[in-house]
């Protein structure tokens, strides 16, 4: 397989062309004949004239590329090297939801033809590739993993917005079903991953080390929020005593935030999830779920209460929150914690506006049903930093004394403009 995939005589396709499945799309095909397949007509062509839907890569990194972008089965078809990288959300109740990830393999399980591979990598609990997606694929193709055709799982690790921590410069965990699997499957990423492989030795091993490496972040995220509402209570600025703990050579450099995203504020349910259906309920997992989920709520009384103070009619106040998407410069909204904070002010009866130089307006309006505002006002009673884009770490004291009230607070999630701000109150988590 290895051999026939470099001299071009097989294909590798990507199911999947988001966020994590392009990029690798891509890389392989500076190497290798790669098919890119969406079931999104639009997504296929925005992509076949070199526009990245996700806004992440420019148009020369699809440059030098031998790829064909469809959601045709009849090509895909063609490919004889699978990699899914469909999203893996959780519903509103914080389950699971497979449906990409099973619609995904009744599509495999249609085209998939014997001595084919299979790889996923999106995010799942441990035993959801061989429990869930193989029983899929076998019942519609007929076709037996090992015997007839080989399946691994080899987690991503793409983070948006980092242009330093790329597919090409982080090791890659790779797995597969028996050793002979393993063995091409890390040869076939070896062409693109510079950093080199990890061989687990199950596909559950691997499925697991995805899962904890972003339950480990939000749990330590959890830990932050924690000591800041804890902090904030004893008029002490957490950022100021992280600088100071973080003088010690083993101390964990975490901040406080919203935790949301499509990973860190999601993977950490597929586990515990798992982990009920066999019978053990988490404790320490859904705890530090708890803190942050539960930070949006605290961030907006906070400014509620503020308003309370210096203004007689709530319903005349007006908070300005700078920043919509999940994280710092990118235009990704999925499962944005803004939209929760924009919600709980609102249901304070308080007018809200919202800006971000990367989010898309009726997007946020089809997603959370509000939208960005065209032109900021001059007598804000607050303002409220989420997210730290490069465009706001430009601002200074005098940009939010021009945007609001003289009783106003600014409130720096953050902690970007600490010791800068000195005309208006601050506070940060």
């Amino acid at each position: 397989m290895y051999q026939e995939l470099l001299e071009k005589k097989k294909t590798l396709a990507v199911i999947g062309l988001g966020y994590v499945g392009l990029p690798i799309a891509l890389e392989f095909a500076k190497k290798i004949k790669v098919i890119g397949f969406d079931i999104n007509a639009e997504r296929v062509e925005m992509m076949r004239n070199k526009i990245d839907p996700s806004q992440e890569l420019e148009s020369n990194a699809f440059d030098g590329c031998d790829i064909e972008f469809t959601n045709d089965l009849d090509v895909l078809r063609k490919a004889n090297f699978y990699i899914v990288a469909v999203p893996t959300p959780v519903d509103k109740h914080n389950v699971p939801d497979l449906i990409p990830v099973t619609r995904a393999s009744e599509t495999i399980g249609k085209v998939i033809k014997k001595g084919d591979y299979v790889v996923y990598e999106s995010t799942v609990y441990p035993g959801c590739t061989e429990e869930d997606c193989v029983p899929i694929i076998e019942k519609l193709s007929g076709l037996k993993m090992t015997e007839d055709y080989m399946m691994g799982y080899s987690p991503e690790r793409i983070n948006p917005g980092d242009k330093e921590h790329t597919i090409s410069s982080i090791i890659k965990v790779v797995s597969g079903c028996c050793a002979e699997s393993l063995d091409t499957i890390a040869k076939v990423y070896e062409l693109v991953v510079k950093a080199g492989v990890h061989k687990a030795s199950s596909i559950k091993v691997a499925e697991a080390a995805k899962i904890i490496e972003n339950t480990q972040r939000d749990l330590n995220i959890a830990l932050m929020n924690e000591l800041s509402i804890i902090f904030d209570k004893m008029n002490i600025n957490t950022y100021e005593v992280l600088e100071a703990a973080g003088t010690k050579w083993n101390f964990l450099k975490f901040q406080p935030g919203l935790v949301g995203g499509h990973c860190i504020g999601v993977d950490p349910y597929y586990l515990t999830y798992k982990s009920k259906k066999l019978g053990y309920n988490s404790q320490v997992i859904l705890a530090g779920r708890f803190i942050n989920d539960a930070m949006a709520g605290y961030v907006a009384r906070k400014i509620l209460q503020n308003i309370i103070k210096t203004n007689s009619n709530i319903k005349d106040a007006k908070v300005l929150v700078m920043g919509a998407t999940f994280k710092e410069n990118v235009s990704d909204i999925r499962n944005s914690k803004v939209a929760d904070v924009v919600k709980e002010l609102k249901a304070f009866s308080l007018n809200v506006h919202v800006t971000d130089p990367y989010a898309d307006s009726a997007e946020l309006m089809h997603e959370y049903g509000f939208e960005l505002t065209p032109e900021l006002a001059n007598d804000y009673d607050a303002v409220l930093v989420t997210v730290p884009h490069d465009e706001y770490r430009k601002l200074g004291d005098d940009h939010f004394a021009s945007i609001s009230k003289e009783h106003a607070i600014i409130a720096d999630l953050k902690g970007i403009y600490r010791n800068k701000i000195t005309s208006r109150q601050y506070w940060s988590l």
